[in-house]
């Protein structure tokens, strides 16, 4: 049960849990960050007009193969 609950998704793609942990830690960080900016241009339109964007299509890179 432990196993499949910490340890199944990480080796799926290529991680221990640590790097797992770290990588979903800076991922969520990242989120974060993009969500601020979008609220950011929901007020004042002409700020971070391409930040939430820009770091989405980032994430999306990097998480776009993982595992296969």
């Amino acid at each position: 049960m432990i196993k499949q609950i910490f340890l199944d998704h990480p080796a799926k793609v290529d991680e221990t849990y640590g790097e797992h942990f770290l990588f979903a830690l800076k991922f969520s960080a990242t989120l974060f960050v993009a969500a601020g900016a979008a609220l950011i241009h929901a007020v004042i339109p002409c700020m971070c007009e391409r930040t939430a964007s820009r770091k989405v299509a980032a994430l999306y890179a990097k998480t776009h193969n993982r595992g296969q």
